[in-house]
């Protein structure tokens, strides 16, 4: 049980850091990073020209993916705290496959697109890999020292 404890603090803490990605993107994000530029061969200054509109359409669509996000985090901390620590049955199944699609998708496209914070996604999304290798480890353990009845 100690270490289904431990998992789930794990995942919370990837949880809580997912809500404070959201808040960035919902909040403080700009609408392009220099980055954005880079993977696109364009200037500022040429997109701007060529879509007058985009900024402020970026923002808004910014804040959108930001409130997913930081709802997924307040997902993940809730199902942390409850199913996930107690080693319910499918508490597992959830946070794996949601994981996958959720910061573990944006880690992969990160790298696709050269992020220059795709390390820093890689290790959120290992939260939940370690979260789950440690869950799965102490299910393991719980059934080899229970006695069967």
């Amino acid at each position: 049980m100690r270490l289904q404890v431990f998992a789930a603090g794990i995942l919370a803490l990837g949880g809580l850091i997912l809500i404070g990605m959201g808040f960035y993107f919902g909040f403080l994000r700009p609408p392009l990073l220099p980055e954005d530029l880079r993977y696109m061969h364009v200037s500022a200054v040429q997109l701007r020209d060529a879509a007058p509109g985009l900024g402020p359409w970026l923002s808004r669509v910014f804040g959108v993916l930001g409130g997913f996000m930081a709802a997924c985090g307040l997902l993940t901390v809730y199902v942390a705290a409850t199913g996930f620590r107690t080693g319910e049955r499918g508490a597992m199944t959830v946070i794996a496959v949601s994981g996958v699609v959720s910061i573990g998708a944006m880690a992969v496209i990160n790298f696709l697109i050269d992020s220059d914070f795709k390390l820093v996604l890689l290790t959120v999304s290992l939260l939940w890999g370690v979260a789950l290798a440690i869950s799965w480890a102490g299910a393991l353990h719980s059934r080899r020292t229970v006695p069967p009845s």
